[in-house]
């Protein structure tokens, strides 16, 4: 392929880093008070890179292999996309309230979101591990941006020093890989495995690549981070941590170990299972002694990372699927959820405490019945969006065969509708504690009504997601 070819498979990546660079000098000379002007103009970057993702080539190769435009990144794209949008309103209203704007912030999240985008489009080790340690640069900096916060700088150092961790594990199995088999591009690594057994060192290589993947998907065992890092970090930053982020881990979970190993399937599916479930499991108990909506929030992200992972474990397309359909459900259910979290002041403060919703009903209803009906599609409660998204996954693992832990992932749903249930009840039944400020800005109100009308009319307006869903997990199995 020619420089120009290359070049136009990843316009929307350029349209991004040039983008990125241009306001970081405009922020730069212009100074602080340029911080709203930067963020729209960061929102209006992130358009630009999602038309560009939608009218791109489609199943082409650039840079001898390195990535690729095809269904799948452009699915994972436009999320990744979105919720970075939707997050950088959020924080655009969140620290001008505190007087505490920097142009810098949304540059780091252009420059996160570059890094995530270069992730599911990578179809070598290589450029996998370029775009996930930029993505990471760039997160690791956000979580501690409220440099002034003791849990702010504690969750970013926290975040640094275990992310560092899993990637060198990471690291360390594609060196293995790469040893074994020769090569790094995942289409040649497929073909070595496919043309005989593959050696104990691949093996090793996928174990260590996996415990690195899991880390970036907060799975069990190598979710130790999550919660405090979804409770120091600004609540904007924890939303894009539990949208954006999310979503590019987990599609780059997929396609790192769907496209090189499509022959080994047998040998690293126990492994995702064993982390399936236990991800289920503890999502669903620990959040249940939570005080903090943050920290609880971090525990449901946990356990709904082990639904998702369990379409993974399938191994098939209509597993590939019901993960697709799982993420973009969960990106506008989060949306909301976070935006709501983000509505409650008191006195001009942030308040965090579930006993800070009590009552919530009897002050500001709407705020309470949004909340109500995003908790609630969080559950997979029918006929709300949440049930869809597990209903997919579940289904996928039962065709695959794996009913045992499809089975699981069902008792674990209906524990975790315990907390979501509590938060309905201090919401609606308990004594009213002091009334919340209820004065959210109009970005975050729109988030809010658009993310309860999703959870609420999804089965109205399925079928775009569910054909494009099909579209990108086909484009993974040639």
């Amino acid at each position: 392929m020619t420089l120009q070819a290359d070049l136009l498979v990843l316009l929307p990546e350029l349209i991004m880093a040039v983008g990125a660079m241009a306001l970081l000098l405009a922020g730069a000379i212009a100074g602080e008070k340029s911080a709203p002007i930067i963020s729209w103009s960061a929102i209006a970057l992130l358009i630009a890179a999602g038309a560009a993702t939608v009218t791109g080539p489609d199943h082409a190769f650039a840079f001898h292999g390195a990535f690729v435009a095809d269904a799948f990144a452009r699915f994972a794209k436009l999320l990744i996309l979105g919720g970075a949008g939707f997050s950088i309103l959020l924080a655009d209203e969140f620290f001008s309230k505190i007087n505490l704007s920097r142009f810098e912030l949304p540059v780091l999240m252009l420059l996160a979101t570059l890094g995530m985008m270069l992730m599911v489009s990578s179809s070598s080790f290589l450029s996998l591990y370029m775009g996930l340690e930029l993505q990471s640069l760039a997160l690791y900096v956000l979580a501690a941006f409220n440099r002034d916060h003791l849990r702010s700088t504690e969750a970013g150092l926290k975040y640094f020093v275990l992310g560092a961790l899993s990637s060198g594990m990471m690291l360390y199995g594609i060196s293995l890989i790469y040893g074994f088999t020769g090569t790094t591009t995942f289409s040649a690594v497929a073909a070595v495995t496919h043309a005989g057994p593959a050696g104990l060192g691949v093996i090793f290589g996928i174990v260590f690549l996996i415990a690195g993947l899991a880390f970036k998907v907060s799975a069990v065992p190598f979710h130790m981070w999550t919660p405090d890092v979804y409770e120091g970090a600004p609540t904007p930053v924890t939303a894009y941590f539990a949208t954006a982020a999310k979503v590019a881990a987990m599609c780059l979970f997929l396609r790192a170990i769907l496209t090189p190993f499509p022959d080994l399937v047998h040998q690293w599916r126990q492994i995702i299972v064993f982390i399936s479930v236990l991800s289920m499991a503890l999502g669903a108990i620990a959040a249940i002694g939570q005080t903090n909506i943050k920290r609880l929030m971090a525990y449901s992200s946990i356990g709904h990372m082990g639904y998702a992972l369990l379409g993974l474990a399938a191994g098939t397309t209509l597993g590939v699927r019901g993960v697709l359909i799982y993420l973009a459900i969960y990106v506008a259910t989060n949306l909301g959820v976070f935006a709501c979290i983000q509505a409650m002041r008191r006195g001009g403060k942030s308040v965090e405490a579930i006993s800070d919703l009590a009552g919530l009903a009897r002050t500001d209803l709407r705020l309470a019945v949004l909340f109500a009906v995003l908790f609630l599609s969080l559950a997979g409660l029918p006929p709300l969006a949440g049930f869809f998204a597990k209903f997919y996954v579940f289904l996928a693992a039962m065709q695959a065969g794996l009913v045992v832990p499809a089975v699981l992932g069902v008792l674990a749903s209906a524990i975790g509708l315990v907390y979501y249930l509590r938060l309905v009840k201090v919401m609606f039944f308990d004594e009213p504690a002091d009334a919340l400020d209820g004065q959210s800005a109009l970005g975050s109100r729109a988030i809010m009504i658009a993310s309860g009308a999703v959870a609420l009319l999804f089965i109205f307006a399925a079928s775009p997601v569910l054909n494009a869903a099909d579209a990108a997990a086909r484009s993974l199995f040639p």
